[in-house]
């Protein structure tokens, strides 16, 4: 009896394409000895999370892992990086006396985590939102109207904080 092998459909192979890129882009932020090339990899894998986001059909989420994960944070890592210009060019041991503790515990965390995920019972078939109770046109009604003042407020200060990174990076 031959034994069947299913072929995997185009968004499983996108989604194991993603999980690959994402998983190779962390493992480097970790082992990199440049620290600008940590930054670049950690820019990778927040992209990776955010390409998976949107293959689990939570756009919104993508979006805020793009805007305030790769748009914000990132950046001011990159800025901050880029400050400390001696970091930059020098290249650090990715190893160092507690790089096996850290191995052992995050061996110890992957077999608890699989465990876990064994006792959970999972549904067969997720359940449908419905379109009254949508969660994302609820909050963007609220960013226009409730809190227009707060989210332009956000949004100014985010816009000085990076024009303030701007001219302290910048030569003289």
């Amino acid at each position: 009896m031959p034994i069947e092998i299913p072929i995997p459909t185009v968004t499983q192979v996108i989604f194991l394409v993603m999980a690959l890129f994402t998983a190779a882009c962390g493992l480097m932020v970790v082992i990199s000895r440049n620290l600008f090339h940590s930054a670049l990899f950690l820019v990778g894998a927040l992209f990776g999370v955010a390409a998976i986001f949107v293959l689990l059909e939570a756009e919104f989420l993508a979006v805020g892992q793009v805007l305030v994960y790769i748009g914000a944070i990132a950046t001011l890592i990159v800025f901050a990086i880029m400050l400390t210009r001696g970091m930059m060019r020098g290249r650090t041991s990715p190893m160092n006396h507690v790089s096996g503790r850290g191995a052992l515990g995050a061996l110890v965390f992957f077999v608890a985590l699989l465990a876990f995920l064994k006792k959970v019972p999972w549904p067969e078939q997720a359940q449908a939102i419905p379109v009254d109770e949508s969660l994302i046109a609820g909050l963007g009604d609220k960013f226009v109207t409730t809190y227009v003042v707060a989210f332009e407020a956000v949004g100014l200060l985010l816009m000085v904080a990076l024009i303030g990174a701007v001219m302290l990076a910048r030569d003289r």
